[in-house]
């Protein structure tokens, strides 16, 4: 190896390891002053004791809470250090917290203290299991953005993905990053307090990001700090799994006009500004990882493919040949899938669909999937296979289900899907047993989950795919409720440029249907937006889109919830089973875009983009929406109806 390369690694590592030695800065202190202790009280002794304990206790896991005394000498405290950072960082982040908080708040019976790499909080009143954002501390990088739209569609995006992530990971916490251009790229980080539940957690976090647009004014790069949560983005990799980290922060007499912080509790006491500033060592650091990384993927063999996904001998025929051959390596073996489902046994068989009968299966090696059944006289089933297995075959998101392979062999044509436990959204939200899983919380995470998966197919994968059959019973939910689109059957695939498209074969579902579908054969990304506005309705009322019986009439649910929008008591269509444990202006704000997705006009309804903003940005304004399709206000009860459950593969317009 050149003498040249040694050097290089040399001083490569020499600056990684200074970048880790960094010391963590100071961010704010919190001190309500609503309380204090006297000086050798034995409240005092006990405050001494907790620290101490705290400050021994928590790195190795990165997180403890205690308790010490009795009675009104009682303290609590917790102490939390970053998820990324390694335990001597954390046990030297707590060593400067445990001396600043006491000089900080003295005599204060209540106190927080916040570093970059951990927080450290005590109270003289408990405070474990619950979401405190009382305090607010946030800070901004000087510089803005160029392309502010752009920035703020992946902005909101990495934060829903990373809201998710943090709330349901086992320590609270995640990170990430998504491409804003061709050349920059946001960075972004969450955790919660480890002793908040997922619930508690995700309802933290999403304080924080309401946060965001409020003092921002859409930043390079910003944190938003609560006692319970906190979220940090960046243009830049400032957590550890790339040992870079950001200067500390200027003192306060260097502060200059272009830093800006904001302090939202009156008692609360921050003197801080940051600067953020990109540090010129990361590609001499990566350098060496870089060039072992290529050497490892030169050395590396294809391992064997396990039997489950060997393809068979046999493939689609003539013209589907080609349309088949990039999914190729997902053609599964009949044996297994006969194994797997005991034979596809009825003790296996989880329902039927109008594809055909659905099974519940365990591979070999513990996996479990769902197997969909094409009926062996569906002629037009095998077009709907051949459709979904060539677009799943190249799409990849968290909200869509997701294909593990299928089957062509003898008779059976199979699709394997992994197997979600709480099956679809239809068989919870509509069963009044079972509805009370969501809890508003839920339902709020299912409509965004929904609409982000949505906003792949149409605007951020390398496709662009309407998926013309959105519906309850389409939407699968995994063990943790988050919901996942599937049935790809009825789905098309338009160019960059194409807007809208027209067919005299009508596929879909009755109630969930866009006007200008049902009645003229035209749909576009804007049919998906209706659907999901009948959706968005549906969660929160809790009610089927097939008419609602009430005060001697039958009336559909968006002349329903219409009704109720107009004459200003929209929260009486809202169910009643979450009215109270939800806050008034996040569920109408869900009505209003609701409402705006199911207009007439296709026109009018916004992009999943545009629905993107208006859930994660309190700032972005909604327009006035208009009637909803299809809405008759007075219907008598002999009138006919049409039921959303009923699907439809073939339908000539009139």
């Amino acid at each position: 190896m050149p003498r040249s390369y040694h050097v290089l690694l040399f001083f490569s590592l020499v600056l990684m390891l200074r970048c880790y030695g960094t010391s963590s800065s100071k961010l704010w202190s919190y001190c309500p002053n609503d309380a204090n202790y006297t000086t050798n009280s034995t409240f005092q002794y006990n405050l001494n004791l907790l620290l101490a304990s705290l400050s021994s206790s928590t790195a190795a896991t990165g997180y403890s809470n205690d308790t010490e005394g009795q009675s009104s000498d009682q303290v609590h405290g917790l102490a939390l250090c970053r998820g990324d950072v390694s335990s001597s960082v954390c046990q030297t982040c707590l060593d400067a917290a445990v001396q600043d908080i006491i000089q900080s708040c003295p005599s204060g019976m209540t106190s927080t203290t916040c570093y970059d790499d951990c927080l450290l909080r005590y109270s003289n009143r408990t405070f474990f299991s619950t979401a405190d954002t009382s305090f607010m501390y946030a800070a901004w990088n000087s510089q803005n953005v160029s392309d502010q739209q752009q920035f703020q569609t992946t902005l909101g995006n990495l934060m829903d993905d990373l809201t998710d992530k943090a709330s349901s990971s086992p320590k609270l916490f995640a990170d990430g990053s998504a491409k804003v251009t061709s050349f920059d790229k946001l960075y972004g980080l969450m955790q919660c307090s480890r002793d908040l539940s997922a619930d508690d957690c995700y309802r933290c976090l999403r304080d924080t990001v309401t946060f965001i647009p409020k003092y921002s004014s859409w930043k390079q790069g910003g944190k938003v700090y609560t006692q319970s949560c906190y979220l940090r983005f960046e243009l830049y990799p400032y957590y550890y799994i790339y040992a870079v980290k950001a200067p500390p922060p200027v003192s306060p007499s260097s502060k200059t006009a272009n830093d800006t912080v904001s302090n939202d509790a009156s008692g609360g006491k921050s003197n801080i500004a940051v600067k953020t500033v990109l540090l010129a060592v990361i590609p001499v650091a990566a350098a060496p990882s870089f060039l072992l990384a290529i050497f490892m993927y030169c050395r590396r063999r294809k391992p064997a493919m396990p039997r489950r996904m060997q393809p068979h001998k046999r493939v689609f025929d003539n013209e589907d040949q080609q349309e088949i051959k990039s999914a190729e390596s997902l053609l599964l073996d009949l044996e297994v899938m006969r194994s797997a489902t005991d034979n596809f046994s009825d003790a296996n068989k989880l329902g039927e669909g109008g594809f055909g009968p659905v099974y519940r299966g365990t591979l070999e090696d513990g996996v479990q999937i769902a197997v969909k059944r094409l009926s062996r006289t569906s002629v037009q089933g095998l077009v709907e296979l051949k459709n979904e297995v060539v677009l799943l075959a190249k799409l990849q998101h968290r909200n869509l289900v997701r294909l593990l392979g299928c089957c062509l062999q003898e008779e059976e044509k199979l699709l394997v899907y992994e197997y979600l436990p709480n099956t679809s959204l239809d068989n919870v939200l509509f069963d009044p047993v079972r509805r009370v899983q969501l809890d508003w919380a839920r339902r709020y995470k299912i409509i965004e989950g929904i609409g982000r998966g949505l906003i792949y197919l149409h605007e951020d994968s390398r496709l662009k795919i309407v998926h013309r059959d959105l519906k309850a019973s389409n939407i699968l939910l995994d063990g943790d409720m988050n919901p996942k689109i599937s049935d790809f059957g009825l789905a098309k695939l338009f160019d960059v440029d194409e807007t809208q498209r027209n067919t005299s074969r009508i596929a879909g579902t009755y109630g969930y249907m866009a006007p200008e579908y049902a009645l003229r054969g035209r749909f576009s990304t804007n049919s998906d937006v209706y659907s999901y506005g009948v959706l968005i309705l549906e969660i929160l009322t809790g009610r089927k889109n097939s008419g609602y019986q009430g005060s001697g009439n039958s009336i559909d649910l968006l002349s329903y919830v219409w009704r109720h929008w107009n004459q200003g008591d929209a929260l009486q269509a809202v169910d009643q089973s979450v009215v109270d444990q939800c806050q008034p202006q996040e569920v109408l704000r869900c009505m209003h875009i609701g409402l705006l997705c199911v207009q007439e006009d296709p026109a009018q309804r916004p992009s999943m983009a545009s629905i993107t903003l208006m859930l994660n940005s309190y700032s972005v304004g909604l327009p006035t929406p208009s009637a909803p399709a299809f809405v008759t206000l007075s219907i008598t009860s002999s009138a006919k109806e049409s039921k959303n459950d009923v699907s439809i593969s073939e339908m000539d317009p009139r």
